[in-house]
C-alpha cells in the first residue's frame, strides 16, 4: 500500500512537471531563435553601412558573397533553433514587398510558436510588420 502511495505522488509531480519543462525548453529555443536572428541582423546592417549595399542572395543554408567577415559562417550554416536553415534574401523575385530581409527555410515548429516569436520582437501578427509569414518561408524584413 505504501508503495502505491510513494508512486502515485511521483506519478503526480511528474505530471506536473513535464508541461513545465516543456514550457520552459519552447521559451529558450525561441530566445535563442531571437537572438540569432538580431545577431545576424546586426551583421548584414554593418556590411551594408560599410559597402553601401546588401550582399548578393544566396541559398538557404549558404553564407552570401563577402559576408563572412560580418558574421560567424557556422552559425549561418547550422540548423536554425527552431529547425530550417537560415536564407539572405535580397532583390528576390517572390520576397513578397521587401527588398532585403533574412529568411528561415523549411521551420520545424508550429505557427503558433512562430506567433509567440512575433510578439516579442514585432507585431504579434505574422502577416504584418517587419517579421513575416511568406508561403514557404518566415522572414526578417530588414528593408521594405
Amino acid at each position: 500500500m505504501e508503495i502505491m502511495v510513494v508512486v502515485l505522488i511521483i506519478g503526480i509531480l511528474a505530471a506536473l512537471a513535464v508541461p513545465i519543462y516543456q514550457h520552459i525548453h519552447r521559451s529558450s529555443t525561441n530566445a535563442r531563435f531571437i537572438s540569432d536572428l538580431r545577431t545576424f541582423s546586426q551583421a548584414y546592417e554593418t556590411y551594408a553601412m560599410k559597402y553601401g549595399k546588401w550582399p548578393p542572395t544566396a541559398d538557404a543554408g549558404v553564407v552570401p558573397t563577402g559576408i563572412s567577415g560580418e558574421l560567424q559562417d557556422s552559425h549561418w550554416i547550422a540548423a536554425t533553433s527552431l529547425g530550417g536553415n537560415w536564407k539572405w534574401d535580397y532583390n528576390h523575385p517572390r520576397a513578397n514587398g521587401f527588398i532585403a530581409g533574412i529568411s528561415i527555410m523549411g521551420i520545424t515548429v508550429t505557427d503558433d510558436q512562430m506567433l509567440e516569436v512575433d510578439k516579442k520582437m514585432d507585431d504579434g501578427n505574422l502577416t504584418t510588420g517587419n517579421f513575416i509569414k511568406g508561403a514557404d518561408r518566415f522572414t526578417f524584413i530588414l528593408q521594405k
